[in-house]
């Protein structure tokens, strides 16, 4: 369910048309509807009622502060995986007990920072990891909470760049080697261990890999508390897929998999964490660009945009679809016509989809791509030296900057230029 939609010809972002954003803030640009993050926030919190539990927001997939705000003020917690991320939910105002810290790679002033500030627990990647936010905390007297991630060897069945529950993957201690690992941590002095943490991948489609992993936690945990370690807190990660094309797929509802987590994991008694990023934020955002040429080409025609890879490289990066709208709805009747979508960087690579029926579409005409919320701004760059495109926010009839489009100038006066030259 999103809130973008057709009244009278015009595309809508809740009550406010995308063409009168786009005349006001130029294109392209990411917009954002209010109502739908809410909405998709609230579904998750509803799939746990009943439960003790945090809905945490996996804020790599967007990470604006005024998303952030939104998400924090309707209860949610944030999962963050950098100290810019931390420093960024601390900014919107998140309280530290709030934020769960993931990611395989924290450093010392990382850990040492998120202390400082305040932190609801460290995901613990492995040993090495688990000595240093030991030391970390004991140098600055005090005890860090952690839960330590196991890696269930379970296929997620989705893309092998966003599989992250397999032996081969870099995420997590083997699950074979929990109680070692466990033990080690209990015996260090600067750790509280609270609990399992566990996430086997992005964009899932099918329950079955949630709840063979779980079942697999669920065994986990008892077996760690007949070793005498006090797991009070599962954190089961995200992953839940979202449906980037309007037919075929269908993705897990949330609460189906709030009843899945209840089944397999509810006689525990333990509080559960979530971390859903991309069901939150994804069909939250549209990425809106405009026609610059219609071009005829060998045996196929192309629509050039003024939207590029650096803008959303999803489906250069993924092969990923995103559905293609008109921003102006077709003419009933309108024949559909196959083009290639293209930016303009110099790059083969810089496509959106090749052979897509669309409408005729002219020079000038406004497209908008869907379910764009997630891993859209957050991946953008600044390459061809092209400026970060805007991100807009909208709110029933409101609309509002949250991030502007950088001068030439702003880019360029960054670089500094060495005294030898």
């Amino acid at each position: 369910m999103d809130h973008f939609l057709y009244r009278d010809g015009a595309l809508y972002a809740e009550d406010v048309p995308v063409a009168d954003i786009a005349a006001a803030v130029g294109t392209p640009f990411y917009v954002y509807s209010t109502a739908t993050l809410l909405r998709h926030y609230q579904l998750f919190d509803e799939a746990l009622e009943g439960t003790d539990h945090l809905v945490c927001y996996a804020m790599k997939a967007a990470s604006n502060q005024a998303i952030l705000r939104t998400l924090a003020q309707a209860g949610a917690g944030m999962d963050v995986v950098s100290v810019g991320e931390y420093l960024r939910a601390r900014a919107a105002g998140v309280p530290g007990e709030k934020i769960v810290f993931s990611g395989v790679g924290k450093t010392a002033e990382e850990i040492r920072v998120a202390l400082e500030g305040g932190i609801r627990q460290f995901n613990v990647e492995s040993e090495p990891e688990m000595e240093a936010i030991s030391a970390v905390a004991q140098a600055l007297g005090k005890v860090a909470p952690i839960t330590i991630r196991v890696n269930p060897d379970v296929d997620a069945k989705t893309h092998a760049k966003i599989a992250t529950g397999k032996s081969e993957n870099k995420f997590g201690i083997p699950i074979a080697r929990a109680s070692a690992v466990y033990a080690h941590a209990a015996a260090l002095p600067g750790l509280e261990v609270v609990g399992i943490d566990v996430h086997i991948g992005s964009q899932l489609t099918d329950l079955a890999p949630f709840e063979a992993a779980y079942l697999k936690v669920a065994d986990l945990t008892e077996k760690l508390r007949a070793e005498g370690h006090d797991i009070r807190r599962l954190d089961l990660g995200g992953g839940l897929g979202i449906p980037y094309t309007r037919s075929n797929e269908a993705p897990p509802l949330p609460l189906d998999y709030g009843a899945l987590i209840k089944r397999t994991l509810g006689h525990l008694g333990c509080e559960i964490e979530i971390e859903p990023g991309r069901l939150i934020a994804g069909n939250a955002g549209l990425m809106v660009s405009k026609v610059i040429y219609v071009k005829s080409g060998e045996g196929r025609d192309f629509l050039i945009l003024d939207g590029a890879m650096n803008d959303l490289i999803r489906p250069a990066m993924y092969d990923a679809h995103h559905d293609i709208v008109p921003v102006v709805e077709p003419e009933p009747g309108a024949e559909p016509q196959p083009y290639d979508i293209v930016g303009p960087v110099c790059e083969t690579g810089d496509t959106f989809a090749k052979g897509r029926m669309m409408p005729p579409l002219a020079a000038g005409d406004l497209v908008a791509f869907r379910s764009a919320g997630a891993y859209g701004a957050v991946m953008s760059s600044e390459y061809n030296t092209r400026p970060l495109i805007p991100e807009i926010l909208v709110n029933g009839d409101q609309f509002a900057v949250i991030r502007a489009r950088p001068s030439f100038d702003e880019i360029i006066n960054r670089d500094t230029i060495p005294s030898w030259l």
